[in-house]
């Protein structure tokens, strides 16, 4: 029996063979070119196949561990298009004949050992972003941009440290726990086990040369405890402990189909948030009452053109059969900050959180935002659709929204298509909009809280920097009383309110969402049923 101590990153019990992924030592030697803009031009070729890549990966985050997780991946993608990390490659090519495989490998070091050194666990973070991401544009030189290393059965995964997109590329199924040598709390593998909730130790102080794939361990990632090769007692005591937490779940399954009500009869509407259309099963499948939050940024993303309005108009269109009479909110394009695609053409911000995004993007490029909006009012004939306008701060931004509402309507009625103008609210995501929510509240249909985006303004904290994390604090009370405000206000004009970012899910708050009067909470789709749970357990 080997037994050790990491720091705990995801609580929960997990007991199982061990899957050992053991990483390939790439070496890539020096090789002379005598072609340097062929050799430039793999690398164009190669950049643009993991910009692709990662817009995948991104999109799967989504679904999996959410907006958090897809952030890690959309920063990925940006190392891709920084112009710096870039001429650093051609130089090479260009100063030292090298082949494109040995430029990208040797710039990619070389950049990242810039961070590498840094005491501070966020910078390190970046050095490994640089690694993985250059490994990747490697791989793709070689044409294997796969490592498909994948346990056939479910397993614990040990390893000396996994990228967040050997994680994201692991099946999630198979997967008990995450046990890794390196990586710290705030690593992003870290993030990404927390979003999907699987339990993960990391810093086990292990040699993985002494781990057999199929041999036993027990992972407590509460205590940060796993052992190797556990005694008879132990192995009998965590399965036990696994079994109790599979009926715990079972009972949720009971849930399905019974109401929101607590005990007082007060009810709430729970419905989930999605990313995509494939997410739309997940939502039915745990009884979710409807759509809080589609984010149409899916159809936008991992391509190299803009999606016309006969592809968004079918796409809007499946969610909305699929839910049938379910009520359906979809946000519009938010792009910009965190979520960016090339053929944007976006101009390099220096503060791209409070740059042109959301909606100030669709008000800038009106044809953009016009041809989205007629796909969502022809597909409205198709379900219970609402728009949601993302990043409103001012009664300005809305006049401007319902000129281009009206100009869609106006060509739609000319045009003899059928189409419906459904309701049509905003999200509440920074102070201002709170401020000003009595009379934001008499132009909108609804208000939908973004808890993300209000905590990170309202406290003046980059929520993707890791060297913030703990200053990022949702349940601050300036927040609170913000999200108080904003229901108060909607329910002065009798319009309802619904929270739809993270803190949603955080059920030590539930009790205090429906004191506020909150009418909708909306959470990714495995918190459905126990949000549900805890709100019939409330008084």
């Amino acid at each position: 029996m080997m037994k050790y101590y990491g720091k705990p990153v995801q609580a929960g019990m997990a007991a199982g063979p061990v899957y050992v992924l053991k990483k390939e030592r790439r070496q890539v030697k020096y090789g002379e070119t005598g072609d340097v803009q062929d050799q430039i031009g793999r690398v164009q070729r190669a950049v643009e196949q993991s910009k692709e890549q990662l817009g995948d990966l991104a999109r799967r985050a989504l679904c999996q561990a959410g907006e958090e997780g897809a952030a890690i991946f959309a920063a990925q993608e940006m190392i891709l298009e920084d112009e710096e990390y870039l001429e650093a490659i051609y130089g090479r090519i260009r100063g030292e004949k090298a082949a494109a495989e040995y430029a990208v490998a040797m710039a990619g070091e070389a950049f990242a050992g810039r961070f590498a050194g840094m005491a501070d666990a966020f910078f390190r973070a970046r050095a490994a972003d640089i690694r993985d991401v250059s490994d990747l544009v490697v791989r793709n030189l070689d044409g294997n941009p796969k490592q498909s290393r994948q346990p056939q059965t479910p397993a614990i995964v040990a390893a000396q440290d996994l990228t967040p997109g050997e994680t994201m590329e692991l099946d999630r199924e198979k997967i008990l726990a995450f046990v890794t040598v390196q990586g710290s709390v705030h690593s992003h593998t870290a993030i990404l086990a927390r979003m999907m909730g699987i339990p993960a130790v990391v810093g086990v102080p292990v040699e993985t040369d002494r781990l057999e794939s199929g041999m036993r361990a027990v992972v407590d990632g509460s205590r940060g405890e796993v052992i190797f090769e556990p005694d008879a007692g132990l192995w009998e005591e965590a399965r036990r402990r696994m079994a109790g937490e599979r009926e715990r779940k079972a009972l949720l399954r009971e849930l399905t189909g019974k109401e929101n009500v607590t005990k007082s009869g007060r009810k709430v509407q729970i419905c989930a948030n999605i990313g995509g259309i494939e997410d739309v099963d997940s939502a039915l499948e745990n009884d979710a009452g409807g759509i809080g939050l589609f984010r149409s940024e899916f159809l936008y993303l991992g391509r190299d053109s803009f999606p016309g309005e006969e592809e968004q108009f079918w796409g809007y269109r499946q969610v909305l059969e699929a839910m049938g009479e379910k009520p359906v909110i979809i946000r519009t394009l938010d792009m910009g900050a965190d979520k960016k695609a090339a053929y944007f053409g976006l101009e390099r911000e220096e503060n791209p959180a409070l740059g042109c995004r959301g909606i100030r993007l669709c008000l800038e490029r009106p044809g953009l935002f016009k041809a989205q909006l007629r796909a969502l009012f022809r597909a409205a004939l198709y379900g219970n659709l609402s728009i949601m306008y993302p990043m409103i701060i001012s009664l300005e931004e809305m006049e401007r929204i319902q000129k281009i509402v009206q100009e869609a309507q106006r060509e739609l009625t000319q045009e003899g298509t059928a189409f419906r103008v459904p309701g049509q609210g905003i999200m509440i995501e920074t102070p201002a909009a709170v401020m000003i929510s009595d009379r934001l509240a008499q132009k909108a249909d609804f208000f939908s809280i973004g808890t993300n985006d209000l905590t990170q303004y309202t406290l003046a904290v980059d929520r993707q920097n890791g060297k913030l994390a703990d200053l990022y604090n949702p349940r601050h009370e300036a927040v609170l009383r913000l999200i108080r405000m904003a229901v108060e206000n909607a329910h002065k004009y009798g319009k309802r309110v619904g929270i739809c970012g993270e803190l949603a899910a955080d059920l030590e708050l539930t009790d205090e969402f429906l004191e506020m009067g909150v009418d909708e909470l909306s959470v990714p789709p495995a918190m459905v049923l126990p949000l549900r749970r805890r709100v019939r357990e409330s008084e």
